[in-house]
């Protein structure tokens, strides 16, 4: 492209690799969703959910930051087809608290397998130091007031 810095060129480059990789990232996962009928917001929730059981709506809400219309397509069909579990919270019987299923984490196993391979594979081929940057860089890319989501996470062990 004409006319623009070494730096602008370095950030398009740097666009377009997400554009790929998140292309391929999601690729395996989109087709196994797409034998159980379920598209990628499907795959978030059980996601999120799988990683935080006993989430509430209003959490998971957040997390995702979707409607409460469209979460609530995609979950009762989760909750129906007995991926999801909502059970009434103890203290609070406003709430509800999610889970997986043994049949909806065998599937988050099986998407989050797919993806791990991938995520390892790269991992293995750019080297210990390029984790930690590109970790930085993922981090840095996630609206501010999100990232104390993410916190207890990035400091994990690579």
């Amino acid at each position: 492209m004409k006319g623009i810095s070494p730096k602008e060129e370095a950030v398009r480059q740097a666009i377009e690799l997400l554009f790929f990789a998140y292309r391929d990232f999601t690729g395996e996962a989109d087709q196994i969703l797409e034998e159980y009928g379920f598209g990628r917001a499907h795959h978030r929730v059980i996601y999120f959910v799988g990683r935080n059981s006993g989430i509430t709506v209003n959490q998971l809400l957040a997390i995702l930051k979707i409607t409460k219309q469209s979460l609530s397509r995609v979950l009762s069909q989760l909750i129906d087809e007995g991926f999801v579990e909502q059970k009434i919270d103890d203290h609070d019987r406003r709430r509800r608290l999610m889970t997986l299923t043994e049949k909806g984490a065998n599937l988050d196993a099986l998407l989050t397998d797919a993806q791990s391979k991938r995520i390892s594979k790269a991992y293995a081929d750019a080297g210990t130091d390029a984790i930690d940057g590109f970790r930085t860089i993922l981090r840095n890319i996630i609206n501010e007031e999100d990232r104390e989501r993410i916190e207890p996470f990035f400091e994990c062990d690579t």
